[in-house]
């Protein structure tokens, strides 16, 4: 699924592809709004995983690509490869058309406005592109949620910290060897912090190509540590991993029960 690397990725490509470049126009599934005739586009960029199209009339779409969203690029009249009953965005330039499918949210928004400043300030720091500042990150986490949060609701939540996606969830965890099942209450300070300096280490180190990578081990045994391998012995003790369905919005957790005993009850 899209996370922010993916998204930061994203959004340099389509800076690089469009940015001072006119466009003929921006069309958006009625479900999601108007659709904007030509335009010149200022900067594409990203914060967390949300995708910002910033245009020179002072509008800016955002897009989250949600768990289904996927962005594609084909010549003008080149066949689509998804029905366009499924595309949300199009990007039409002078010889490409960009095109997003299946977004889970795309809205228009004024630049500086209030509604753009209030999004933007209810989202934690963008682990890539900005600094972890200790005292702020805590502050966030301690006041917005309670000590009995799960750690994988705690690291999927936004609003501490921009860009941790599922898979980065179930390998940080693995990494920082806690339980998935381990409370905001049985992390200290320091190792919460730790979770998000290495979670910022591990985003920025996938901006390249390849598949995405927390295991860096030259053996062939795998680029991940624990997510998507159920049942496979643990690259560390050969313990079956184990994966279930956690969290307030559920999602698939991979951990090993072996290596990860910190914070469990």
């Amino acid at each position: 699924m899209p996370e922010g690397d993916t998204i930061t990725k994203l959004a340099r490509f389509l800076d690089q592809a469009l940015a001072g470049q006119p466009i003929q126009a921006l069309r958006l599934h009625p479900a999601f709004g108007a659709s904007a005739g030509p335009a010149q586009v200022e900067r594409v960029s990203a914060q967390g995983k949300h995708l910002y199209i910033a245009l020179d009339n002072g509008r800016l779409l955002r897009s989250h690509l949600g768990l289904y969203g996927s962005w594609h690029r084909y010549r003008s009249g080149e066949p689509w490869r998804r029905p366009r009953r499924q595309a949300s965005i199009l990007v039409q330039a002078a010889e490409w058309d960009y095109v997003c499918f299946n977004a889970k949210e795309a809205e228009w928004l004024e630049q500086g406005g209030f509604r753009l400043a209030d999004q933007q300030h209810r989202l934690g720091i963008d682990l890539i592109s900005e600094q972890i500042e200790p005292a702020a990150l805590l502050a966030r986490a301690r006041q917005l949620l309670s000590p009995a949060t799960l750690m994988v609701d705690v690291l999927l939540d936004q609003r501490v910290a921009a860009g941790i996606g599922n898979v980065y969830k179930s390998e940080l965890l693995f990494l920082q060897r806690y339980s998935p099942l381990a409370t905001l209450g049985s992390v200290s300070d320091e190792t919460l912090v730790g979770f998000y300096q290495q979670a910022s280490e591990l985003l920025k180190a996938n901006l390249g190509g390849g598949p995405r990578t927390t295991r860096f081990a030259q053996d062939r045994r795998g680029h991940l540590w624990v997510y998507g391998r159920r049942d496979l012995p643990c690259l560390r003790c050969v313990t079956p991993i184990r994966r279930s369905i956690l969290g307030a919005q559920p999602r698939s957790t991979y951990w090993c029960e072996s290596c990860q005993s910190q914070g469990s009850a």
